[in-house]
């Protein structure tokens, strides 16, 4: 499996090893920058063990990691990937996104998920893109709302946080027939 690089004019998804997570190290320091996720980014050594998680992933073909250059910023500005791949059933997840503060609400969310929608729809032909988000999560919930995924149940407290809360996740979901839909109204600038 391949590794696809990603990209339009605003961003550039490219995989997430390590040979290029360094370039993360600062923005992983931000506060509460991945609060609502139970995963641990805090210090270099827990980045490079969350990046080797998901590089072990990658050949176990199941993850596919991208690390997240920001063209108009010029910058590196997060992490992002498909997981949980799922290919007898066609089924994958979007997730485990984080990007820096500066990066947020300037539209580059949007350029990335679209890029990856796109790419899980119409070259991997998948049928369901998944997003599990913490039900606390308001700001990540709309986002994915606005994206034209569906809310299709909450997981009630099935998650433990790093201190301890069980969380409830939010399951979303595109269909690959809501597609087109979705790419010609929500994306129509892309």
């Amino acid at each position: 499996m391949t590794a696809p690089t990603l990209e339009n004019n605003r961003v550039k998804l490219s995989l997430l090893d390590l040979s290029n997570y360094n370039s993360l190290e600062a923005i992983a320091q931000e506060k509460d920058l991945i609060y609502y996720s139970p995963s641990d980014i805090s210090s270099p050594e827990k980045l490079r063990d969350y990046v080797q998680l998901a590089v072990d992933g990658y050949y176990q073909k199941t993850i596919i990691p991208f690390i997240i250059y920001d063209k108009q910023k010029q910058a590196y500005a997060g992490s992002t990937r498909f997981g949980l791949i799922n290919r007898k059933n066609k089924v994958l997840h979007i997730g485990w996104t984080w990007i820096g503060h500066d990066f947020q609400g300037t539209g580059l969310n949007n350029n990335m998920k679209f890029l990856m929608l796109q790419y899980a729809f119409e070259t991997l032909g998948f049928e369901k893109v998944e997003f599990r988000i913490d039900e606390r999560n308001k700001k990540s919930r709309r986002a994915v709302e606005k994206l034209g995924a569906s809310l299709e149940g909450i997981l009630r407290k099935d998650t433990v946080m790093k201190d301890g809360y069980r969380r409830s996740t939010c399951c979303y979901g595109i269909l690959k027939e809501e597609w087109p839909t979705i790419k010609s109204t929500i994306f129509k600038t892309f």
